[in-house]
């Protein structure tokens, strides 16, 4: 069985390295100008950069848009935790 079946479409644009719009994002559990960590159902995703903004997040629809020098984005699949948020109120 393929370890992917059964998840929420993830896809990500880059635009310039300025401007980024990611689909399939079901939380965002840290993130500050130079580092934003997001969740997927394919992993967990950083984002990093230098005067990261979240201009937008709808985890209803799973969109995140970021902007800012963006640097990296690196999939990360161990040691995935609860956002503060959800530990807090869960």
């Amino acid at each position: 069985m393929n370890e992917f079946e059964n998840k929420k479409e993830h896809s990500f644009t880059v635009k310039n390295r300025e401007y980024a719009t990611l689909d399939g994002v079901t939380d965002v559990d840290a993130f500050n100008e130079e580092e934003i960590q997001a969740k997927t159902d394919y992993g967990a995703l950083t984002i990093k950069g230098e005067g990261l903004h979240i201009e937008e997040l709808d985890l209803t629809s799973g969109c995140l848009k970021v902007n800012g020098k963006i640097t990296a984005l690196v999939y990360v699949n161990d040691g995935v935790k609860k956002s503060t948020f959800r530990r807090l109120f869960s």
